[in-house]
């Protein structure tokens, strides 16, 4: 077994010595003192603030450092202490675009829902530091959490056991940005925060957003340099496929059907969240609003794509061994043997695909991991155009190096059929 994980992360090496470097980052951190609204609270931020104080420049939303309502020098001593991992306060905005203000250092965190360990355990936070979390909906897959069953549950992502969580006495509760939504969740907040308990609220699994949450997060851990590691590595995996596909005309990408996990044979489309063009293909049903969109097997037929990517919503994950891809072959093959579908060209010409949830958005078995449903995606509509790219290596370097798991790929995990992004049919 260490000899084929060696061999993978050389593969890995080899993979990534082709990849470009990082593209610069589009996005901001919104953490107050980042004054310049890029991607760090630095010195570039205090040369802002001078600027800002003489008149030279005009105050942006996050110049308010200390959050008093002044811009002045007692800003630049706040982005010093930011900067020197050593803030008393320290106020940003999260992802459910609420002002919070929390005090520093964190030391006891309840996460409510399972991007939350993921993200902690990207920044390196101490697993120690984790006294609950929020288990019974959705549960905590085994095989990428074995640490789970060691926390305290507090029990219902969205609507969680407020005396328990008050019980631990958590520096810092995080809920997800979409449980602000959540009938329970305004009440849940207040509570918490009537308690003095502060509630961060993070997405968590946008593909685009996840770069600024991250960072941001890694401020409130003072795990600056963690987040940037990592954000880095995702970048030139991204940035890689978006340049390889990005000139290639319309009649070179696919014409792509991907539908949802459902039961049966209903036909729902993922909607934005396929990542189609993404990865270099035309989704037949872009013009479609939404995600879980009911369409018509007639619709899928009349625009004849060339690749179907199927979800497989109960089959997969990381405690399966290599070979058991049973549950996703029968998906595909489920797929593949639609009567209505047998003259559609993806059936044709054998090119129908199948990924586990594990590596989407939006499922309770999802995390953090989209951006490797966007690598293998790319293998399959273009296999010469990334014959360097390995997506199982991407996989285990994460695996590896960012979630500090002991899990060779070589041996466990079943996420897509064929077995291995690395194929094709």
């Amino acid at each position: 077994m260490e000899k084929s994980l060696k061999r993978l992360l050389i593969l890995i090496s080899c993979v990534f010595s082709v990849f470009m470097p990082a593209m610069a980052s589009d996005y901001t951190v919104e953490v107050f003192g980042n004054a310049n609204m890029d991607d760090s609270v630095d010195e570039n931020d205090i040369a802002y603030i001078n600027d800002v104080i003489k008149g030279t420049s005009t105050a942006t939303e996050l110049s308010d450092a200390n959050y008093d309502g002044k811009i002045n020098e007692d800003d630049i001593a706040q982005i010093e202490k930011i900067i020197d991992g050593n803030p008393e306060k320290l106020t940003l905005i999260d992802g459910a675009n609420r002002t919070v203000t929390i005090d520093e250092p964190i030391s006891r965190v309840v996460v409510c829902f399972p991007h939350a360990l993921e993200t902690l355990r990207t920044l390196k936070v101490p697993m120690d530091g984790i006294v609950g979390a929020a288990r019974q909906y959705p549960e905590y897959d085994p095989g990428f959490f074995p640490e789970a069953d060691n926390l305290l549950d507090v029990g219902k992502r969205w609507d969680p056991d407020i005396e328990k969580i008050v019980t631990l006495k958590p520096d810092l509760v995080l809920f997800t940005a979409s449980s602000a939504a959540n009938a329970n969740a305004p009440a849940t907040i207040k509570a918490l925060e009537s308690a003095g308990i502060k509630v961060l609220c993070f997405s968590l699994n946008g593909l685009e957003s996840y770069p600024k949450e991250i960072g941001a997060l890694g401020y409130v851990f003072n795990k600056e340099k963690e987040a940037k590691d990592f954000i880095g590595w995702r970048d030139n995996i991204l940035n890689t496929i978006k340049k390889r596909v990005k000139d290639l005309p319309d009649s070179d990408r696919p014409k792509v059907y991907f539908e949802a996990g459902t039961d049966g044979n209903d036909y729902k489309i993922y909607g934005e969240y396929a990542y189609i063009s993404l990865c270099g293909g035309n989704d037949i049903f872009s013009d479609l609003p939404g995600k879980y969109t009911s369409v018509s097997p007639d619709a899928v037929v009349a625009r004849k794509p060339d690749i179907i990517i199927k979800v497989e919503s109960v089959g997969g994950g990381y405690e399966l061994s290599k070979s058991n891809t049973t549950a996703l072959e029968d998906t595909s093959e489920s797929v593949s043997g639609r009567e209505i579908l047998q003259q559609v060209p993806a059936v044709e010409n054998d090119r129908v695909y199948v990924i586990a949830v594990h590596l989407l958005s939006f499922f309770g078995d999802s995390g953090c991991r989209s951006f490797m449903q966007v690598a293998y995606q790319a293998k399959w509509l273009h296999p010469e155009l990334f014959e360097d790219l390995d997506p199982e290596a991407i996989h285990q370097e994460y695996l590896t190096r960012f979630q500090g798991l002991d899990c060779n790929l070589s041996d466990h995990g079943v996420f897509v059929y064929p077995p291995s992004g690395n194929e094709t049919k």
